[in-house]
């Protein structure tokens, strides 16, 4: 039976452990994570254990364990974030005093792309 194109590894970050999720395809070798709460190091060594090309982040929500490494791992990838609804621009905002509060390194982002229905 032929291995599965899509596969997915939990990536527990953050002193919350919250688990941020790569996903890549077997085949073209590209991914994509979905919230990067902190540690991109981490990640990105992740990524590169698996011999794979991170494409996008997506944000399901922006509490600060899963988007405040959003941006450090957008920029170190050169990837488009993608995420979360507009209603969490506030979360988004304050990301960086939120982490520094609860003790790892975070910052605010700005999505390249908001979710919102119909788009």
């Amino acid at each position: 039976m032929p291995e599965p194109p899509l596969h997915a590894a939990i990536l527990p970050v953050t002193p919350f452990r919250q688990n941020c999720s790569l996903l890549w395809c077997s085949r073209t070798r590209r991914a994509a994570v979905i919230d990067p709460g902190g540690e991109v190091l981490r990640l990105l060594a992740a990524i590169a254990s698996q011999g794979l090309t991170l494409e996008k982040v997506f944000l399901t929500h922006g509490h600060l364990d899963h988007a405040g490494g959003a941006a450090a791992l957008s920029r170190e990838a050169g990837v488009p974030i993608e995420g979360p609804h507009p209603d969490d621009r506030f979360l988004l905002d304050r990301l960086a005093e939120d982490c520094r509060r609860h003790g790892w390194e975070g910052e605010a982002c700005i999505p390249d792309r908001w979710l919102a229905e119909g788009n």
